[in-house]
Protein backbone atom coordinates (compact mmCIF):
# COMPACT_ATOMS: atom_id res chain seq x y z
CA UNK A 1 0.00 0.00 0.00
CA UNK A 2 0.90 3.73 -1.16
CA UNK A 3 1.50 6.35 1.79
CA UNK A 4 2.48 8.64 -0.45
CA UNK A 5 0.15 12.20 -1.42
CA UNK A 6 1.60 12.13 -5.09
CA UNK A 7 -0.95 13.05 -7.41
CA UNK A 8 0.82 10.73 -10.22
CA UNK A 9 0.76 7.65 -7.99
CA UNK A 10 -2.62 5.53 -8.77
CA UNK A 11 -2.71 4.77 -4.85
CA UNK A 12 -3.22 7.47 -2.44
CA UNK A 13 -3.33 6.93 1.52
CA UNK A 14 -4.69 10.18 3.41
CA UNK A 15 -5.10 9.85 6.89
CA UNK A 16 -8.30 11.09 8.36
CA UNK A 17 -9.51 12.40 11.74
CA UNK A 18 -13.27 11.80 12.00
CA UNK A 19 -15.50 14.11 14.23
CA UNK A 20 -18.76 11.72 15.83
CA UNK A 21 -21.82 14.13 17.55
CA UNK A 22 -23.54 11.97 20.54
CA UNK A 23 -27.20 13.61 20.42
CA UNK A 24 -29.63 12.64 22.87
CA UNK A 25 -32.22 10.03 21.23
CA UNK A 26 -35.40 11.14 20.56
CA UNK A 27 -36.86 7.47 21.06
CA UNK A 28 -36.52 5.58 24.59
CA UNK A 29 -34.94 3.05 22.70
CA UNK A 30 -31.79 4.58 21.22
CA UNK A 31 -30.42 6.75 24.27
CA UNK A 32 -27.81 8.35 21.77
CA UNK A 33 -27.85 9.14 18.06
CA UNK A 34 -24.42 9.11 16.30
CA UNK A 35 -23.66 11.42 13.22
CA UNK A 36 -20.13 11.66 11.28
CA UNK A 37 -19.60 16.01 11.30
CA UNK A 38 -16.61 16.75 10.32
CA UNK A 39 -13.27 15.23 8.92
CA UNK A 40 -9.47 16.46 9.68
CA UNK A 41 -6.81 15.97 7.68
CA UNK A 42 -3.54 15.30 8.27
CA UNK A 43 -4.71 14.10 11.74
CA UNK A 44 -2.41 11.40 13.69
CA UNK A 45 -4.34 10.30 16.78
CA UNK A 46 -7.70 10.32 18.25
CA UNK A 47 -8.91 7.93 20.89
CA UNK A 48 -12.16 9.68 21.68
CA UNK A 49 -10.86 12.89 22.61
CA UNK A 50 -13.70 15.49 23.41
CA UNK A 51 -13.58 18.40 21.32
CA UNK A 52 -16.98 20.43 22.50
CA UNK A 53 -20.19 19.80 24.67
CA UNK A 54 -22.87 22.33 24.31
CA UNK A 55 -26.65 21.46 25.44
CA UNK A 56 -26.55 17.81 25.71
CA UNK A 57 -24.01 17.33 22.51
CA UNK A 58 -20.94 16.15 22.73
CA UNK A 59 -18.57 16.00 19.99
CA UNK A 60 -15.22 13.48 19.97
CA UNK A 61 -12.49 13.17 17.50
CA UNK A 62 -12.88 9.98 17.29
CA UNK A 63 -10.56 8.32 15.11
CA UNK A 64 -8.04 8.45 12.55
CA UNK A 65 -8.84 6.41 9.53
CA UNK A 66 -7.26 5.98 6.35
CA UNK A 67 -8.66 7.62 2.84
CA UNK A 68 -7.41 5.56 -0.09
CA UNK A 69 -7.56 6.70 -3.45
CA UNK A 70 -7.19 4.51 -6.18
CA UNK A 71 -6.72 5.01 -9.91
CA UNK A 72 -9.45 2.51 -10.90
CA UNK A 73 -12.56 4.39 -8.99
CA UNK A 74 -11.82 7.76 -10.65
CA UNK A 75 -15.90 7.70 -11.77
CA UNK A 76 -16.99 7.20 -8.51
CA UNK A 77 -14.89 10.03 -7.12
CA UNK A 78 -16.31 12.40 -9.39
CA UNK A 79 -19.86 11.30 -8.42
CA UNK A 80 -18.66 12.21 -4.83
CA UNK A 81 -17.36 15.77 -5.55
CA UNK A 82 -20.50 16.86 -7.94
CA UNK A 83 -22.25 16.39 -4.54
CA UNK A 84 -23.85 19.38 -3.19
CA UNK A 85 -21.65 19.86 -1.27
CA UNK A 86 -18.77 17.46 -2.07
CA UNK A 87 -18.49 14.60 0.18
CA UNK A 88 -16.68 11.98 1.98
CA UNK A 89 -18.35 8.61 2.99
CA UNK A 90 -18.18 7.95 6.79
CA UNK A 91 -19.53 4.31 7.60
CA UNK A 92 -20.22 3.64 11.28
CA UNK A 93 -20.12 -0.18 12.44
CA UNK A 94 -22.80 0.24 15.05
CA UNK A 95 -23.20 -3.80 15.75
CA UNK A 96 -23.05 -5.50 18.90
CA UNK A 97 -19.37 -6.64 18.50
CA UNK A 98 -18.19 -3.20 18.54
CA UNK A 99 -15.79 -3.15 21.58
CA UNK A 100 -16.00 0.26 22.91
CA UNK A 101 -18.09 1.98 25.63
CA UNK A 102 -20.07 4.43 23.23
CA UNK A 103 -21.05 1.71 20.66
CA UNK A 104 -20.22 2.76 17.83
CA UNK A 105 -17.09 3.11 16.00
CA UNK A 106 -15.40 4.62 12.71
CA UNK A 107 -15.89 1.45 9.83
CA UNK A 108 -14.04 2.50 6.47
CA UNK A 109 -14.03 6.25 5.25
CA UNK A 110 -14.35 6.93 1.58
CA UNK A 111 -14.63 9.24 -1.04
CA UNK A 112 -16.34 6.13 -3.88
CA UNK A 113 -19.98 6.96 -3.87
CA UNK A 114 -20.33 3.24 -5.33
CA UNK A 115 -18.47 2.07 -2.32
CA UNK A 116 -20.82 4.01 0.28
CA UNK A 117 -24.01 2.99 -1.66
CA UNK A 118 -22.14 -0.96 -0.85
CA UNK A 119 -22.45 -0.47 2.54
CA UNK A 120 -26.19 1.10 2.51
CA UNK A 121 -28.01 -2.78 2.39
CA UNK A 122 -26.61 -3.71 5.71
CA UNK A 123 -28.18 -2.44 8.97
CA UNK A 124 -25.12 -3.11 11.42
CA UNK A 125 -23.89 0.18 9.68
CA UNK A 126 -24.70 3.59 8.69
CA UNK A 127 -23.54 5.88 6.10
CA UNK A 128 -22.97 9.52 6.92
CA UNK A 129 -21.89 11.76 4.17
CA UNK A 130 -19.64 14.64 5.45
CA UNK A 131 -18.90 17.34 3.71
CA UNK A 132 -14.46 17.67 2.07
CA UNK A 133 -12.52 19.90 3.40
CA UNK A 134 -11.61 22.71 0.97
CA UNK A 135 -8.01 20.69 0.81
CA UNK A 136 -9.52 17.36 0.30
CA UNK A 137 -11.78 18.54 -2.44
CA UNK A 138 -8.60 20.52 -4.70
CA UNK A 139 -6.80 16.92 -3.67
CA UNK A 140 -9.18 14.59 -5.09
CA UNK A 141 -10.34 16.82 -7.58
CA UNK A 142 -6.08 17.13 -8.96
CA UNK A 143 -5.85 12.96 -8.35
CA UNK A 144 -9.38 12.74 -10.74
CA UNK A 145 -7.78 14.81 -13.48
CA UNK A 146 -4.53 13.08 -13.49
CA UNK A 147 -6.06 9.80 -13.77
CA UNK A 148 -9.80 9.91 -15.52
CA UNK A 149 -9.84 8.80 -18.98
CA UNK A 150 -13.01 8.83 -21.36
CA UNK A 151 -13.95 5.79 -22.51
CA UNK A 152 -15.24 5.72 -26.30
CA UNK A 153 -19.07 4.48 -26.49
CA UNK A 154 -19.11 1.42 -28.90
CA UNK A 155 -22.77 0.78 -29.88
CA UNK A 156 -23.67 -2.75 -29.63
CA UNK A 157 -24.57 -3.64 -33.18
CA UNK A 158 -27.66 -6.24 -33.19
CA UNK A 159 -27.28 -10.01 -35.76
CA UNK A 160 -29.25 -9.62 -38.22
CA UNK A 161 -31.71 -12.59 -38.09
CA UNK A 162 -35.52 -11.31 -37.91
CA UNK A 163 -36.72 -13.83 -35.10
CA UNK A 164 -40.22 -11.85 -35.26
CA UNK A 165 -41.38 -13.13 -38.88
CA UNK A 166 -43.14 -16.13 -37.82
CA UNK A 167 -45.40 -16.76 -35.00
CA UNK A 168 -45.07 -20.87 -33.96
CA UNK A 169 -46.56 -20.23 -30.26
CA UNK A 170 -43.49 -21.49 -29.15
CA UNK A 171 -41.57 -18.05 -27.93
CA UNK A 172 -38.15 -17.60 -28.67
CA UNK A 173 -36.97 -19.89 -30.88
CA UNK A 174 -33.16 -19.60 -29.74
CA UNK A 175 -34.49 -21.10 -26.25
CA UNK A 176 -35.49 -24.36 -26.69
CA UNK A 177 -39.05 -24.67 -25.40
CA UNK A 178 -41.30 -28.80 -24.89
CA UNK A 179 -44.23 -27.28 -25.34
CA UNK A 180 -46.54 -24.43 -26.71
CA UNK A 181 -45.90 -20.97 -23.63
CA UNK A 182 -48.42 -19.13 -25.32
CA UNK A 183 -51.31 -21.61 -24.94
CA UNK A 184 -53.81 -21.72 -21.98
CA UNK A 185 -53.09 -25.24 -20.20
CA UNK A 186 -57.21 -25.47 -21.11
CA UNK A 187 -56.62 -25.30 -24.48
CA UNK A 188 -53.85 -28.23 -24.46
CA UNK A 189 -56.24 -31.20 -22.96
CA UNK A 190 -57.53 -33.80 -25.83
CA UNK A 191 -60.48 -32.47 -27.82
CA UNK A 192 -59.65 -28.70 -27.31
CA UNK A 193 -59.49 -26.84 -30.76
CA UNK A 194 -56.41 -25.96 -31.60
Amino acid sequence: MSKTTDIASKEIVIPLGVVLRRSPGVTRWAKWAWKAVALIPGATEAGWRVLREENGHTEYLAAVARLELHATEVGSYRTSLMMTPPSIFVVLDKGAHVENEHGVDVHVVTASADIAGDYTDSAEVLVEPVAMPDALVAMIRDFCEAHYRETEFKKRRRDRARVDLTQDGKGDPRIRQESDVYRAPAGLKPGASK
